[in-house]
């Protein structure tokens, strides 16, 4: 078990109350079914695809990692994972990463993901995969800015048709790799230098410029509040195109233009770090 005391206020406590996030295995089927209620709270989703306590019950008994964020006892995020083999090495896929409402922007989320990696560690594993929405600014934010994850995959409409509000406009998906043992590269990085296969304009729109493929490094950028319905189509070709021709997604970075948040997606064909 370990306890965080919050770096910041928490909703609802005035003058310099904080509470204490205390991260811990989830072991229990009562609790399991707790984390199945945060599935429909925090996605939307109806009871057909939720991942049931009857699912995570056997799979934690065989390796899987299932940890809970409590705040004075009651749970208000969760992480899971799963392992599995990828070409020839065991893994952890984490599968699932959600925390409440309230307890967003407070670094819970990050929380779990750091007692996640000390798990996988403590098994012999160093290499977590996962899945995120690339139009999500703030967990591009903390899977490559925080964690220094990697992806070279880009996976269309990934988990078809849901429930869940949050999936209108499609499931695509960035699969991303967390090498463990790998040491981040802090090296700083002009962004004014590097072509962009898209830039954000002063409305928030997309403006397309496909033909750098053949430069060392590139850019694809986002508003920080993406719409989905303007934006996936280009992304989505941006992305696919990149990929496809040898480049890996190494970063991400948030900086301001014309009075607007803008993240901007850092590519790079340098894979030695990455296999």
């Amino acid at each position: 078990m370990r306890s965080f005391p919050q770096n910041s206020l928490m909703p609802g406590h005035a003058g310099s109350t904080r509470k204490t996030i205390v991260i811990r295995d989830i072991k229990t089927v009562d609790e399991m079914h707790e984390v199945e209620e945060l599935q429909r709270q925090i996605w939307g989703v109806s009871d057909l695809d939720v991942v049931p306590a009857l699912a995570l019950r056997p799979q934690v008994e065989v390796g899987a990692i299932l940890l809970g964020a409590f705040a004075d006892g009651r749970m208000v995020g969760f992480v899971f994972g799963f392992p599995g083999i990828l070409n020839g090495e065991t893994i952890i896929h984490s599968d699932m990463l959600g925390v409440t409402s309230e307890y967003r922007s407070q670094s819970v989320g990050y929380l779990l993901k750091l007692a996640q990696r000390d798990a996988a560690l403590a098994m012999g594993v160093k290499r977590i995969t996962w899945t995120f929405d690339p139009l999500q600014s703030r967990n591009a934010h903390l899977n490559f800015g925080k964690l220094g994850v990697i992806a070279d995959r880009y996976l269309i409409n990934y988990y078809g048709d849901t429930s869940s509000f949050l999936h209108r406009f499609g499931t695509d998906r960035l699969w991303v790799t967390w090498l463990l043992d790998r040491v981040r590269d802090e090296s700083h990085v002009d962004l004014n230098e590097i072509p962009a296969l898209i830039r954000v304009n002063e409305n928030a729109e997309p403006v397309v410029n496909t033909d750098k493929t053949d430069e060392k490094q590139l850019l694809i950028e986002i508003p920080g509040e993406a719409n989905p319905e303007l934006w996936r189509t280009p992304t989505r070709a941006a992305f696919t195109g990149a990929l496809n021709s040898g480049y890996i997604v190494n970063g991400f970075y948030v900086m301001e233009r014309n009075d607007q948040k803008i993240g901007a997606y850092f590519l790079t064909r340098d894979r030695d770090d990455y296999r």
